[in-house]
């Protein structure tokens, strides 16, 4: 790939990639990365010669993604959200745009200078977490994760964006119990995929995201049930809680919650390609 133009190495990539059955966009997310170019700049220099070495580089991570599906987020390390760069591992989910729909759906629930205490029960990359300290200054936000290597991802994500969050290692919100700290709002993207669905993942998603994050026992209700059983000892009398959920499973969550918080109403909120994807719940 010696002298060859943006636009001929581009389009290599994407033939190679539709040939592999792959997502042909991989192909411009990973040169613009490894050119360090802004999105505008790319297009704008279409006719450009790519450096032989940068050229080599990127045609050793497309065959890889082609060949193992690897994520292209673990390729560059990075995975945008919310309007923000995150560090991405192996050691954490790639956020995806559902989680941002949850993201905004609290900051709309909620009050902007509101001294709030809010925690992200499995916080993974810090994603959540992160964005709402960032979005809702006023409030105090914890975090919480079974993992410790998710929690170094998660607090270098926080140091890089200067974001003010507390995160603690431990079993849901078990953590907080133990230090005796009350919730006015409880946010979630817990584990919710049932394992008897691993077959129907790609492989992109099935070998390379963590386990810990994906799956969860009793056809995926398993952290629900942990979760809202655990909130009663932390929240708040008018508390709030949101959790992402499968898109089957609100009827099941719902009846958890109300079992649990018989006075609090509960909503389900679909996402933008019309599935159920948010369960919120207030008194």
């Amino acid at each position: 790939m010696n002298n060859l133009k943006q636009y001929e190495v581009l389009n290599w990539a994407s033939l190679f990639l539709e040939e592999s059955q792959r997502e042909v966009g991989v192909a411009q997310l990973l040169l613009q990365h490894h050119l360090g170019k802004s999105r505008s700049q790319f297009y704008a220099d279409m006719q450009e010669i790519v450096p032989e070495e940068i050229a080599a580089s990127f045609a050793k991570d497309i065959k890889e993604h082609a060949q193992t599906g690897i994520p292209v987020q673990h390729l560059m390390g990075k995975e945008s959200f919310y309007g923000r760069e995150f560090v991405v591992t192996g050691d954490v989910l790639i956020p995806r745009p559902e989680t941002e729909e949850l993201v905004q759906h609290i900051i709309k629930s909620l009050p902007a200078n509101a001294p709030l205490t809010i925690v992200d029960v499995g916080t993974g990359s810090g994603i959540i977490a992160i964005s709402l300290a960032l979005e809702l200054p006023h409030a105090t936000v914890y975090a919480t994760d079974i993992s410790e290597e998710a929690l170094a991802v998660a607090r270098r994500n926080a140091s890089l964006l200067d974001a003010n969050v507390t995160f603690f290692q431990g079993n849901f919100l078990r953590p907080l119990e133990d230090v005796g700290i009350s919730i006015d709002v409880l946010v979630s993207n817990p584990p919710y995929i049932a394992r008897s669905e691993a077959t129907t993942l790609s492989d992109t998603v099935k070998n390379f995201d963590p386990e810990l994050a994906l799956f969860a026992e009793e056809e995926g209700l398993a952290a629900y049930k942990e979760i809202v059983k655990q909130a009663k000892n932390v929240m708040k009398s008018d508390g709030r809680l949101a959790m992402e959920i499968g898109h089957t499973q609100a009827e099941a969550i719902t009846s958890l919650i109300t079992q649990e918080f018989p006075s609090y109403k509960v909503q389900t909120i679909k996402d933008i390609n019309g599935k159920d994807r948010i369960i919120s719940a207030a008194r």
